[in-house]
């Protein structure tokens, strides 16, 4: 498991977590909670090769503005 990086803000239903460092996912990872629920799937990278931004699909049943702070990780 990765740890992914910290939500910052939602956009057009899609979760924006700012990395921890230059190691990215790879696109179609499952992005996962602390407690390792499923959250959703990685759908684009983008932003400063040295700490980029993640876009993630929120799952079905869950509110991406609820995850705003939260720290997720890929699996």
């Amino acid at each position: 498991m990765q740890r992914l990086g910290t939500v910052s803000r939602t956009a057009q239903n899609l979760l924006i977590v700012r990395c921890d460092d230059s190691d990215r996912p790879d696109i179609g990872a499952t992005a996962v909670d602390e407690s390792l629920s499923r959250v959703g799937r990685v759908v684009d990278v983008f932003g400063p090769v040295s700490r980029p931004y993640v876009a993630v699909t929120p799952a079905e049943g869950v509110r991406a503005a609820s995850l705003v702070g939260d720290r997720l990780y890929a699996k």
